[in-house]
């Protein structure tokens, strides 16, 4: 519309000049009628020509000028999409040049602001990428996009010596996991297999073994041959000749070194009563330290008691009478000899029966196998290791290790010594097989160390006792091996006393 009226202007101003020369003709009298009709005729014809090149001039602006509306709105619309919202909203305070053919479209009003969401967190890589297009309006290609950091709360994952996850149901694993409590009394019988030479046989199979209890044969639910570990009752009996306990003295060092690390270890000593040395242990320097303190220890002396004479123990005397006294002379017995084996047995049972029972329970005694004195009897003691399943091994030193003198000391209280053959029956019935009856101090030390291999690698059968009435009778075991007839000693407990049930 300004260039329509500019025009005009043109015209009024251009027509003004070209007829102003003839209206000043008239006052001299001059015939100006024909030129007037020329003039007249001729700005007609030109003004005419003029209103043409003035439409055709409006009709092409105006068409320029609705393309180039059309392409403002669309350059804003991409420059809003791809600059920041602090310049496209300076870019909409500018408006659009008018058009002639239709009004400009409304200003659109602005979108309000949402705040973000505690949970979303601005994403560095997306504010990178419009920073990269709006500088010179090029695009650069934008860096890879981080991956989202997600956070747990404090407390919800497990520690790190629980990172182990929890079974899961495999046939469903969308179910939870019950817990299921039953009541059963799993039968373990360790067994060691040897051949005539004495020699530990390996490489047994479950289907080589059968087991009976009470005569009937059983279904094997568990089987292994791999180690275990062990908890030791170490009993040194001190009440043998002193020659005898100096001689186990030197083997202490051999003594420590036939354990494993894993294995733990609990020190006892007995001649006429039972005394702890140490607690179970597994720390070999502990041990080795308790039994440097052990050599000290005497042992007792051969030949009979001195009650009298010079070397006696009474005071010295003149005619018969003490010397300072009136009264007769004191009257000395000698000392009532015991070994109370029994005891220190029993002893050395009830501590372990409250160790863990994924450990194999051994009850290792080092004496001349004398028993005199004991409060607790051999069935009653028997009773407890069988219950218990506690192995007794043994090795026997001293005038027990002498076949003629064990065959003597068969016989009731012979020489008032009592007996020795207790421990055979010991190692027997709980499965420790027979006893190492040894003489000199390598023969003990090398005692030593087949005793806790024997006792930690032998073959352990498991199975569910069916049940009975009387649940606590006691129940006989027999084990076989199939195909090897008698060239094989087997050695196993003969029974045991199922543990009453908890009430």
């Amino acid at each position: 519309m300004d260039r329509i009226g500019q025009f005009r202007a043109l015209f009024r101003g251009w027509g003004a000049q070209s007829l102003s020369p003839l209206r000043g003709l008239t006052p001299f009298g001059v015939d100006t009628h024909g030129w007037h009709r020329g003039l007249y005729s001729f700005a007609a014809s030109r003004l005419g020509l003029g209103a043409i090149a003035c439409v055709i001039v409006v009709g092409i602006s105006a068409a320029q000028a609705q393309s180039g509306g059309a392409q403002g709105q669309t350059q804003g619309q991409t420059s809003n999409q791809t600059q920041s919202p602090a310049n496209s909203q300076g870019s909409q305070d500018i408006p659009d040049t008018p058009s002639a053919v239709q009004p400009p479209a409304p200003k659109p009003a602005p979108e309000p602001a949402t705040p973000p969401k505690p949970s979303q967190t601005p994403n560095p890589a997306q504010s990178s990428t419009d920073g990269s297009r709006q500088q010179g309006g090029q695009e650069t290609p934008a860096p890879p996009k981080m991956p989202p950091v997600e956070t747990v709360p404090p407390g919800s994952m497990p520690e790190a010596s629980s990172q182990v996850s929890a079974p899961k149901n495999q046939i469903n694993p969308a179910d939870d996991l019950y817990k299921i409590s039953i009541t059963s009394n799993l039968v373990q019988i360790p067994v060691m297999v040897k051949d005539k030479q004495g020699r530990r046989v390996d490489g047994l199979l479950p289907q080589d073994f059968t087991v009976l209890e009470n005569g009937k044969p059983q279904k094997l639910t568990f089987f292994t041959s791999d180690p275990f570990q062990l908890s030791v009752a170490v009993l040194i009996d001190l009440g043998m000749a002193d020659v005898s306990v100096q001689k186990v003295n030197q083997t202490y060092s051999a003594l420590v070194g036939a354990f494993s690390p894993y294995d733990e270890v609990a020190l006892y000593t007995y001649s006429t009563t039972v005394s702890q040395v140490t607690d179970f242990t597994g720390k070999p320097e502990r041990l080795t330290a308790t039994l440097d303190s052990l050599k000290l220890v005497r042992g007792h002396n051969n030949g009979p008691p001195v009650l009298g004479g010079p070397l006696g123990p009474q005071p010295p005397m003149v005619n018969g009478i003490p010397v300072g006294t009136s009264g007769p002379p004191p009257v000395y017995t000698p000392p009532k000899e015991a070994h109370v084996l029994n005891d220190a047995i029993l002893r050395a049972a009830l501590d372990l029966s409250k160790r863990d029972r994924t450990r194999r329970k051994v009850i290792f005694v080092i004496s001349d196998g004398r028993e005199m004195g004991s409060r607790a009897s051999y069935n009653q003691v028997l009773h407890v290791l069988e219950t218990q399943g506690i192995q007794v091994k043994a090795v026997v030193l001293d005038m027990g290790a002498l076949p003629i003198y064990k065959q003597v000391e068969k016989l009731p209280h012979v020489f008032r010594h009592g007996y020795s053959d207790i421990l055979p029956k010991y190692t027997n019935a709980t499965g420790g097989g027979s006893v190492f009856t040894e003489l000199s101090r390598n023969s003990i030390e090398e005692a030593y160390a087949q005793v806790t291999s024997e006792a930690r690698n032998q073959y352990t059968l498991g199975y569910v006792p069916k049940a009975i009435a009387s649940s606590s009778a006691y129940r006989d075991v027999e084990v076989r091996v199939l195909g090897h007839g008698a060239n094989l000693n087997i050695y196993t407990k003969a029974g045991y006393y199922p543990i009453p049930a908890a009430r």
